[in-house]
């Protein structure tokens, strides 16, 4: 039924709880788990041309250790992968890319202080995503570090 799962990373902690869930959602249907983290190219353009090049490899730096987190929670092997783009649209490709048949991803991660609800990288994924979404919020006062499945989506 589900044989190939995205998570769709940044890194943050809020995400730490999505990837948990998502890793025991991948682990109960025996699915490939694909990580992507994606390098947001409206942040670079809308950055000095001076330092966009500087922080577009700042970013790529940062999605790179966000999917090698993935992967080492992860207990079987994890595909990663870094894109650059819009974030909801490259999420999107990625999964038509891989044949994904579900996408993760959380409801709050860099941004998402002053979105109470869900995340406009989330909110854009479930309505242009052509695969079921799961989303996934962060807990109210949720302790670092405790981010169990066990816990309902």
């Amino acid at each position: 039924m589900f044989d190939t799962l995205v998570i769709a990373t940044d890194g943050s902690e809020s995400v730490q709880r999505a990837v948990d869930v998502a890793l025991d959602f991948a682990e109960r249907f025996d699915a490939d788990v694909h990580a992507l983290f994606v390098v947001d190219e409206g942040q670079i353009e809308s950055s000095p041309e001076s330092v966009r090049e500087e922080l577009r490899t700042g970013l790529e730096d940062d999605g790179e250790d966000a999917v090698a987190a993935v992967a080492t929670r992860a207990e079987s092997a994890v595909t990663t992968a870094v894109r650059e783009g819009r974030p909801a649209a490259t999420i999107s490709d990625y999964a038509r890319e891989v044949d994904a048949d579900v996408v993760a991803i959380g409801t709050r991660g860099r941004h998402g202080e002053n979105r109470y609800l869900i995340g406009s990288v989330a909110e854009s994924v479930v309505r242009r995503c052509p695969v079921p979404v799961l989303t996934v919020r962060q807990l109210e006062g949720e302790a670092d570090g405790d981010h169990g499945p066990e816990a309902t989506a």
